[in-house]
């Protein structure tokens, strides 16, 4: 079986994580990267040995050697990158969110459907032991039906002060866009993606603004921090499902970690808490509860490396793509209605 050559757009920031993964499969080869800043691309290429390298994206898409193009640019940037990819003929796998708008993904799938090749989103969590865990026992029905989840992923003082993440212009949100779709995206897979109808939310910027605001990852918050800090939603589901999710980067909330991620999920049989994947039901005749905890195995690679291997070989074999860009348009339907209750003050249709 012949590798399937790859190249980076955007060979900075969370790129170097996909590196590994593009270097540890017999499925792949990375060949070549794009990007604007030209010392960060001369220091990828000499530390990869890849020689094909330009400032202009534009000119790998030309490359017929190339089968496969990551897209590790910041969020505002995605859209019109995978769109110019797939119409080049290349299979596109695409850093989170995959877009900062539903209809921009909407638009992302019927370039796909038209080119007749794979699009996937880096959903990295999906790709944990925890995860894959967790989700194969919930699919064996153990739970019944899910009827109620409560998300967060709540950091204390943890934002990335980069104008690529701070900047609406350059990313399309704050936590809601860059780490509420992580938690978003794991629960709804969890659940069986059930379809969603509506929203109430909020995205404020309450700590942000404050003089002195600081964040560990970076020190002083810039004055000209324009996205939310922190988010939260109640979210209804066409199978009467509810869901209630919280997000921020900045908040008085305690943990041991810098980063508190939890998912509790509700069934008619059991009910489950991740990442501890421990799971609780009672028998009714004995009135006796039970808690079983799975077992884990820990990941072969870390999760951003294995979510570009199992990529890969989806490609390499024919198969669909592991993350579609269905599943995301769902995340991002939610996490835009948020933004739009915040703004009408009131629930709003998805």
């Amino acid at each position: 079986m012949s590798k399937m050559n790859v190249a980076i757009i955007g060979v900075g920031g969370i790129a170097r994580t996909h590196i590994a993964g593009w270097k540890d499969t017999e499925y792949a080869e990375l060949v070549g990267g794009a990007d604007l800043d030209e010392t960060s691309l001369n220091k990828f290429a000499k530390d990869h040995d890849v020689t094909k390298i330009s400032a202009d994206y534009k000119d790998l898409l030309d490359d017929p050697s190339i089968d496969i193009i990551d897209v590790c640019t910041p969020s505002n940037y995605h859209t019109q990158i995978v769109l110019d990819a797939l119409a080049a003929g290349k299979h596109v796998i695409c850093e989170k969110p995959l877009a900062p708008t539903p209809d921009e993904i909407r638009t992302m799938i019927e370039a796909r459907d038209k080119s007749g090749k794979q699009l996937m989103t880096a959903q990295h969590f999906r790709f944990q032991g925890t995860s894959m865990a967790m989700k194969a026992e919930i699919d064996t029905g153990c739970m019944g039906e899910i009827y109620h989840a409560r998300s967060w992923m709540l950091r204390r003082n943890a934002a990335a002060v980069r104008e690529s993440f701070i900047l609406k212009k350059n990313s399309g949100g704050g936590p809601c866009i860059d780490i509420g779709v992580h938690i978003l995206d794991l629960t709804l897979w969890f659940m069986g993606n059930p379809e969603p109808i509506s929203v109430t939310g909020v995205a404020r910027n309450e700590i942000a603004k404050q003089e002195g605001s600081f964040s560990c990852w970076g020190g002083a918050i810039p004055r000209n921090f324009d996205v939310e800090d922190f988010a939260s939603a109640f979210v209804r589901f066409d199978n009467g499902a509810t869901l209630i999710l919280e997000v921020s980067w900045l908040l008085h909330h305690y943990s041991e970690k810098v980063e508190d991620m939890q998912m509790w999920l509700y069934g008619t049989q059991s009910g489950s808490h991740w990442p501890s994947c421990e799971l609780y039901s009672s028998n009714y005749d004995t009135q006796q509860h039970y808690n079983r905890e799975l077992k884990i195995t820990d990941n072969i690679r870390e999760p951003h490396a294995q979510e570009c291997v199992a990529f890969a070989e989806a490609m390499s074999k024919g198969e669909a793509s592991p993350v579609p860009p269905e599943d995301s348009l769902k995340v991002q339907r939610i996490l835009d209605g948020i933004y739009r209750s915040q703004d009408e003050g009131k629930e709003v249709s998805v």
